[in-house]
């Protein structure tokens, strides 16, 4: 497959496609954003991002955490405190997701003309996730 000017073999491309995957997420996004001003506890950052169911949460928490861009830190108290931050790979990638979400800000009103464009064209109702 070729990404630019590189020609990569396919299971490189999975690997980035795996990668660009839970970067790309959108509680991962959130996490990774919310967790930026340090670290905070599970209830914390629910609160933080409002709409996250906490199955949800749990489960975007262990990918991060898997994938190395956080930290889980238990404290044995009663009850135990477990505290979530970004480690360098989870900092690192806010270069990233700052310069898209600058991009999506600028870009927003284009896409959403762009889509109502569409929807009078093609006579489709917005979808639900709009």
């Amino acid at each position: 497959m070729k990404l630019g000017n590189l020609n990569l073999p396919s299971e490189v491309c999975r690997s980035v496609g795996d990668v660009l995957g839970r970067v790309g997420d959108k509680w991962s996004v959130l996490v990774i954003v919310t967790l930026a001003d340090g670290s905070q506890r599970f209830n914390e950052l629910r609160r933080g991002i409002g709409t996250v169911s906490q199955k949800m949460l749990t489960a975007t928490l262990r990918g991060l955490e898997r994938d190395g861009y956080v930290t889980r830190k238990v404290t044995p108290t009663i009850p135990p405190r477990v505290d979530y931050e970004l480690t360098q790979l989870g900092r690192d990638v806010l270069v990233p997701l700052d310069a898209l979400a600058h991009w999506a800000l600028a870009h927003r009103e284009h896409v959403e003309a762009a889509r109502k464009a569409y929807d009078e064209r093609v006579g489709t109702e917005p979808a639900e996730d709009e």
